[in-house]
């Protein structure tokens, strides 16, 4: 199993200096090699290789105009043309978004491989320099010394901080013990997700409580002069507030999911169209906020580490105005309306915990008519509403994506 390992960095200011440069290079390469890969294109139509790239990559060096590209390692070089060429395959194969352009201002990195870097007894010595590079290390339970990564990179974000990653293979871990416990979980807005039995987990807003010092400082940043000093310390202060966000939201998302996949044998959650619901200008700002994505995410590879089960439900299921008790299915239900009674049997429902016991009950009867539901390294969900319908016994409606 492939692991990564993120840790704040201490570069003295040699090596500062020489990270800086390898990531101006790197973002020279990059803008290059991308805006050549465009003109051929649009010249003759002509896709380019990996290999075509690299002999690019070896005739700019030899240029007057950029040889300074030779006073980099050539590891972080050769390794951005591999992410470029990965970034178009995963274009053209629909899962990506076209390659962009880097900039300055954004979160520089350098990626090495073996060899660009030695790593010995909890030292790590990059090329070009003289000295190891100086890292914290938070994972106690595991010895700096006995890792052999293959990849290394280095990163600088936005706000002046360092970090280094380590790729690892490490053995497979132990399963957890069975907690004899499934669960549905409907996300939401108002509550971040609430659990067919009945718990709300509330919605930590890490934007929304930190969005008036962030105007703040945004309107400082507006005011500075282009190219000042003063607008690089005000882009600083805004890109600390940003991570401030960030870390926040992850903290919060990263003990939400453990959590959930710790308590529960069988997880059963909702297939977001995320990306179509932030194009609702009202909602857009609190979804983002919310980071469902990430926490889909976070739940696959943690609940494939503990051997535990996540099941999604198609995303036209309406389990929300359908009775988790009869499975009366109402015509309507507005988005304001948070509770409402069945006219068919009676029972009053929460509109949030009805949904999650729908949505659990829904991911039990996919899993008992045979369907593959489980994420085996993919982002797509493989539907299971192609099976052979089966009639639905009492309590558990029948799943159809497009009801």
């Amino acid at each position: 199993m492939r692991t990564a390992y993120k840790c704040r960095a201490y570069p003295d200011p040699e090596q500062a200096s020489v990270l800086s440069r390898t990531f101006g290079c790197v973002r020279v390469v990059w803008n290059r090699t991308l805006a050549w890969r465009q003109a051929r294109y649009r010249n003759g139509r002509a896709g380019t290789s990996y290999g075509q790239a690299g002999a690019y990559l070896t005739a700019l060096k030899a240029t007057v105009e950029f040889g300074w590209l030779n006073a980099v390692s050539s590891v972080p070089l050769q390794q951005a043309l591999r992410h470029q060429q990965a970034a178009f395959t995963g274009f053209f194969a629909g899962r990506a978004r076209y390659p962009r352009y880097k900039t300055r201002g954004g979160r520089q990195c350098a990626e090495y491989t073996r060899s660009g870097f030695r790593y010995r007894d909890g030292q790590l010595l990059l090329a070009k320099m003289r000295l190891p590079l100086a890292f914290a290390w938070s994972w106690p339970d595991v010895d700096p010394a006995s890792l052999d990564p293959s990849t290394v990179t280095v990163s600088r974000d936005p706000c002046g901080r360092w970090y280094v990653s380590f790729t690892v293979e490490m053995p497979e871990p132990v399963p957890l013990p069975p907690a004899s416990a499934v669960v549905g979980v409907d996300l939401g807005i108002k509550d971040f997700a609430v659990t067919s039995d009945g718990n709300k987990i509330a919605n930590p807003r890490s934007l929304g409580r930190r969005e008036r010092g962030l105007a703040r400082y945004q309107r400082r940043l507006a005011r500075c002069q282009k190219g000042s000093s003063n607008r690089a310390k005000a882009r600083a202060k805004v890109a600390r507030a940003h991570r401030k966000v960030r870390a926040s939201r992850s903290d919060f998302l990263h003990r939400t999911s453990a959590r959930l996949v710790r308590d529960h044998d069988v997880i059963v959650i909702e297939d977001l169209a995320v990306t179509n619901m932030v194009r609702n200008r009202s909602l857009a700002k609190a979804i983002s906020d919310c980071g469902w994505g990430e926490f889909r995410r976070m739940l696959e590879y943690k609940a494939a580490r503990a051997g535990r089960q996540l099941i999604v439900t198609g995303r036209f299921y309406p389990s929300s105005k359908t009775c988790h008790a009869c499975g009366h299915l109402l015509p309507e239900l507005s988005l304001s309306t948070r509770a409402w009674q069945c006219p068919s049997c009676g029972t009053r429902h929460d509109r949030d915990i009805n949904a999650a016991k729908n949505i659990l009950a829904a991911g039990l009867a996919v899993t008992a008519c045979g369907a593959d539901v489980r994420h085996s390294g993919t982002s797509r969900v493989r539907s299971a509403v192609k099976q052979e319908p089966r009639p639905a016994r009492a309590a558990i409606p029948t799943i159809q994506d497009g009801e």
